[in-house]
């Protein structure tokens, strides 16, 4: 017997790949055990500024660029 592979099966299968792929990576996504990895993934784009205590203060006159 010869299984022939159509155009459309071809087409079903990788749907039914891709569907899982998302149901897998939502469900690794939304995991209670990432939380606190999430959490501190949350804070990196703030990673490369100082504190706000450590800033230092500026004069708001002298940011302005207005004659």
């Amino acid at each position: 017997m010869v299984l022939e592979m159509s155009t459309g099966m071809i087409r079903g299968l990788g749907t039914v790949v891709v569907f899982v792929a998302f149901i897998g990576l939502t469900l690794w996504v939304f995991s209670s055990k990432r939380g606190p990895e999430f959490a501190q993934a949350r804070l990196l784009p703030f990673a490369d500024e100082p504190p706000a205590d450590l800033a230092t203060p500026q004069d708001p006159a002298t940011r302005s660029t207005r004659p």
